[in-house]
């Protein structure tokens, strides 16, 4: 075993070129740090460091800052593209033109089984009585619709959108625009979304969704309005 303060790029090259023989290309397997092989193939950091540029060079694995190394080619989805930061209205405009032609194509496409889980999704976001648990579900609700339209292009923008959930700030609001009267609303445009879908009607799916995100919208908007003049007076 070579000691690993020694450089020998070429070795730690070799080596890991037989590790990853091991592992499926998917792009999605995580491999360990660089600190960690160095431990394992007894090599030094650097010439880990290295090979694992000539292996990204190849396209044998890719690397994102702060998630780590990735076994096979860079996924092609917007995932890997730094998400700006979240902006209400700029990601409102977005849902507003892409989730109303999504849920047209689902109405299209989607089969029993998907229909299934979105009723099932739905009968769960209904019995949810947490924040965090109306977050969830709402959006696999909304992932659910998307993946029914079967077009991954369309997938790979939602994805994005939906990555805007996860900001706190942003949740919270979304929360507190959910008064008694909200939830009912959305609760009744949910059904007539996924019955337009049922009946494979385009047109009253993408009209069912486009009224559903606009009231989510406005309902955000003047809870918006309402606490800026709170905070002014």
């Amino acid at each position: 075993m070579i000691d690993r303060d020694q450089d020998n790029s070429s070795l730690a090259l070799e080596r890991l070129r037989a590790m990853l023989r091991d592992i499926p290309a998917t792009g999605d397997a995580k491999i360990p740090t660089e600190r960690g092989l160095a431990e394992t193939l007894g090599i030094s950091r650097r010439s880990v460091r290295r090979a694992l540029e000539v292996l990204e060079a190849e396209g044998l694995v890719w690397r994102r800052q702060g998630a780590g190394t990735f076994a096979g080619p860079r996924p092609d989805t917007l995932d890997e593209v730094e998400a700006p930061e979240a902006n209400f209205s700029e990601v409102m405009e977005v849902r507003l033109r892409v989730e109303p032609q999504l849920a047209q194509l689902a109405a299209l496409r989607a089969s029993a089984s998907a229909v299934a889980r979105m009723r099932d999704i739905l009968t769960r976001l209904e019995a949810t009585e947490d924040a965090d648990g109306r977050e969830l579900w709402d959006s696999a609700l909304h992932r659910e619709i998307a993946r029914a339209a079967g077009n991954r292009f369309f997938m790979m923008i939602f994805d994005s959108i939906d990555r805007a959930r996860l900001d706190d700030t942003w949740r919270a609001l979304r929360e507190r625009a959910r008064s008694r009267a909200n939830l009912a609303l959305y609760a009744r445009q949910h059904h007539e979304l996924i019955d337009a879908i049922v009946a494979h009607d385009p047109v009253r799916a993408g009209q069912a969704m486009r009224a559903h995100i606009s009231a989510l919208n406005d309902g955000i908007l003047l809870l918006a309005s309402l606490e800026a003049l709170d905070e002014v007076s």
